[in-house]
């Protein structure tokens, strides 16, 4: 894989949000924590400091080592990096007498700068912190200033060094990107070679040389990620390739049949696996959301275990592990943080003799619908929600029943199909409903009714990094709503949840 861009995480929410923007512009990059920098340097070409919900002022500030990287590759500093190349080399770092949050205009931009080029003053850029630059470090030079940020930007004379205060990712920096390309592109000189073809080309020719002539066994969900995989490797190894789809009882309704067929006309080796019974008995009684998980999680193992033990010299297990899976699973300082654990990362037990390959491990969710297109992969396949592994089980608060995944699948099912006969489906990223601990009163008929309540989510996004409510037209919830209360028994109540994440997340566990 071509590693050009070296992104370190200092905790900032915004992390990924570069890591996007950079991608965009067809550059490949990588997010590492601050304090487990790659020992090799050789093939980046540029580096970016993120921002941190630190103040460089305190004891618990992080501190990057920065020896191999200032001065011998081209630096960006945002936000917290640009306060700490300041506070530390010669500069000074105050808390500033206004909290400087938001949306700011930049009031002075040195002319002739190519850092600057197409940007002009007065352009809005967004502002995320409480310390400013008070003076700039050693050989500091000004390139730009808000009304209130004297040193919004500044870069160091000798290095192609350059260090900003606000957050050129974020929609709200409306000449962020220009900025970013005139960095990496124009001072910084990364080639723009990260495309859909190149990366089929290069997975396609390291899955050759990294699995020879070995046997690999994949599971299959009928999502997106793992059937993108299947066909990558199925491209690399060919009739080598064994998949699995495992029926794991928490599905939607009817998928297990549906995707079994659907993979039929892929030429895909697909074996379908009804291991419901083990799944659910092994949810019986838990309703923590994270042993829920790490349940699931076991029974996998152990069914892909039991099928692998049937494929003679098997020795690799296939995942389609994506980019956001490894970052959420990685802990920084911070509120990028672990938020939950993956299914799909963090290694096999010991008893379990496979070696692990995911060619997706590198991409964004985006990416690996255009890595499918590029395929040839169905329209309709890569276009459908994203689904999580850990199925409805995260779906239904609290412990696990037959007869609340009866219920979900019939009240999943009703959202899902009106969504598409509606014409919605394909305009909103994810959609789901939610199956709440909780009983509400009703009437039907004349009777009291005392029965479950539903929610349901539907976001708009990118790459579930960060995700918007959808603003679905009232007449369709309200006939939603009337289908699923009046066809699935056990719900007489329907709410529709218009969190954002952050601070929500897509899904309620």
């Amino acid at each position: 894989m071509q590693h050009n861009v070296l992104i370190l995480d200092f905790g900032s929410q915004y992390t990924q949000l570069i890591a996007r923007r950079v991608r965009e512009l067809n550059i490949f990059c990588e997010i590492f924590p601050y304090n487990h920098i790659p020992s090799d340097l050789s093939t980046y070409k540029a580096v970016i400091l993120s921002g941190s919900p630190f103040s460089v002022r305190g004891e618990d500030a992080p501190h990057p080592d920065l020896s191999q990287i200032r001065g011998k590759l081209p630096l960006l500093a945002v936000c917290y990096g640009a306060q700490y190349l300041s506070h530390f080399s010669g500069g000074e770092v105050a808390p500033s007498n206004t909290r400087e949050y938001g949306r700011a205009n930049l009031s002075f931009i040195k002319s002739g700068e190519t850092f600057f080029e197409g940007v002009s003053e007065n352009s809005q850029v967004w502002m995320s912190h409480s310390d400013t630059i008070k003076r700039l470090p050693t050989n500091g030079v000004k390139l730009a200033s808000t009304h209130d940020v004297e040193n919004a930007a500044y870069r160091i004379e000798g290095e192609m060094t350059y260090a900003i205060q606000f957050h050129p990712e974020v929609y709200h920096s409306t000449d962020g990107k220009t900025m970013l390309e005139n960095f990496l592109v124009k001072i910084a000189d990364v080639p723009q070679s990260f495309t859909p073809n190149a990366f089929v080309e290069e997975i396609v020719e390291e899955m050759k040389q990294k699995i020879g002539g070995d046997k690999v066994v994949l599971g299959l969900s009928g999502g997106v990620d793992s059937t993108v995989a299947a066909v990558l490797l199925h491209k690399a190894i060919g009739e080598n390739l064994y998949c699995i789809f495992v029926n794991n009882g928490l599905l939607r309704k009817n998928e297990f049949e549906s995707v079994l067929d659907q993979y039929k006309h892929m030429g895909l080796n697909v074996k379908g696996v009804d291991a419901s019974d083990r799944f659910l008995d092994a949810l019986a009684g838990i309703e923590e959301p994270e042993l829920k998980r790490k349940a699931i999680g076991r029974v996998f193992i152990e069914v892909f275990d039991d099928e692998a033990h049937q494929i003679e010299e098997v020795k690799w297990l296939a995942q389609g592990t994506i980019y956001p899976d490894v970052i959420e699973s990685v802990s920084v300082k911070g509120p990028s943080a672990t938020i939950k654990s993956h299914h799909n990362v963090g290694g096999l037990p010991d008893y379990m003799k496979l070696k692990i390959v995911e060619p997706l491990r590198m991409l964004f969710k985006d990416e690996v619908r255009r890595v499918g297109a590029t395929l040839g992969i169905d329209a309709a396949l890569l276009g459908r929600h994203p689904f999580p592994g850990p199925g409805l089980s995260i779906r239904i608060l609290g412990d696990i029943t037959p007869e609340k995944v009866r219920i979900l699948q019939e009240v999943d099912a009703v959202f899902i199909d009106g969504l598409k006969s509606w014409g919605l489906y394909d305009k909103v990223w994810q959609a789901g409903a939610i199956l709440l601990p909780v009983n509400s009163v009703g009437v039907m008929g004349d009777e009291r009714t005392y029965e479950k309540v539903v929610a349901l989510r539907a976001v708009e996004s990118t790459d579930g990094m960060t995700a918007d409510w959808v603003h679905l037209p009232y007449d369709f919830l309200m006939k939603v709503s009337n289908d699923i209360i009046n066809k699935v028994k056990g719900v007489n109540r329907v709410v529709y949840d218009i969190s954002s994440k952050p601070p929500a997340t897509i899904e309620w566990e």
